[in-house]
């Protein structure tokens, strides 16, 4: 007996594939690393232009960088989810520091720039949650 899902099947009967939700091929990963880099590169862009230093709620601002990345990684997939898809979220919002310092005018990385690590951390955090099993 093979237990699955609906109770014990036997070998045969049980389903031995993946949910479909799961199953990402090369060009999924390929679609959904094109969205990480265009969203972070236009997240990055957007904050380093428009929102200065403001403290506190940069927590705030890391929440949004991090759903700003996630969701169209999520659309291109077809929502999908799963580790690759949260690897490639992140490393989106990492490129969205560096754009943001490159458009801020500073160096690639800040050493004194708490807040905006918090925005990587909290944004990281947020985007791996979206995509998560």
């Amino acid at each position: 007996m093979v237990m699955t899902d609906v109770g014990g099947r036997c070998p045969d009967c049980a389903p031995a594939r993946k949910l479909p939700q799961f199953e990402l091929g090369p060009l999924m990963l390929l679609r959904a690393l094109a969205a990480s880099l265009v969203a972070g590169a236009v997240i990055g862009a957007a904050w380093g232009l428009l929102l200065p230093e403001i403290g506190f709620f940069m927590i705030f601002l890391g929440i949004g960088v991090g759903y700003g990345v996630a969701e169209p990684i999520s659309l291109a997939t077809g929502r999908r989810s799963g580790t690759a898809l949260q690897i490639m979220a992140v490393i989106g919002v990492f490129l969205a520091y560096f754009v943001r310092n490159i458009a801020a005018g500073d160096a690639l990385i800040e050493t004194n720039d708490i807040y905006g690590f918090l925005v990587v951390l909290i944004g990281s955090i947020t985007a791996a949650n979206r995509l998560r099993y």
